[in-house]
């Protein structure tokens, strides 16, 4: 699973059973911290995820941004209620990329803004299971 985490709404992927592609979840309008842990709970346990990756909002040159702090806050909270890993992604330029994808589709601003987070989410989960399969790949040195 994945989650791009930002302050009023949080996208989610979820990848089939082989980790091999990513699909994008509903948008999680975000309340409060208890139940936007519940709602991932729940996810994490009708998909079997045993694993999430959040996207780090990092700044262009690499260092932390405010947000990449708030990000990583909630990880934690997120990691003591549901006990499953958590992968930290550089997400630097996936809202940029899902953006292009959805103006390539031809969907108007507004659409856009709907559909932005869970998109980014797609693209972060599927960078990761790319980056994964590729290093299984890679002969030992």
């Amino acid at each position: 699973m994945a989650l791009d985490v930002g302050d009023k709404n949080m996208g989610i992927a979820i990848s089939d059973a082989l980790l091999l592609t990513a699909q994008s979840r509903p948008t999680l309008r975000r309340k409060d911290l208890k139940s936007d842990i519940e709602a991932i709970r729940q996810l994490s346990v009708e998909n079997e995820v045993h694993e999430i990756v959040i996207g780090q909002p990092l700044h262009m040159d690499g260092r932390e941004s405010p947000q990449s702090q708030k990000v990583a806050r909630f990880a934690e909270e997120l990691k003591k209620a549901l006990d499953l890993p958590i992968v930290f992604w550089d997400e630097r330029l996936t809202s940029f990329e899902a953006e292009q994808h959805l103006q390539e589709m031809g969907l108007s601003w507004r659409q856009r803004r709907a559909q932005i987070d869970k998109i980014a989410a797609m693209i972060i989960l599927q960078n990761y299971l790319d980056t994964r399969a590729y290093a299984k790949r890679e002969p030992a040195t």
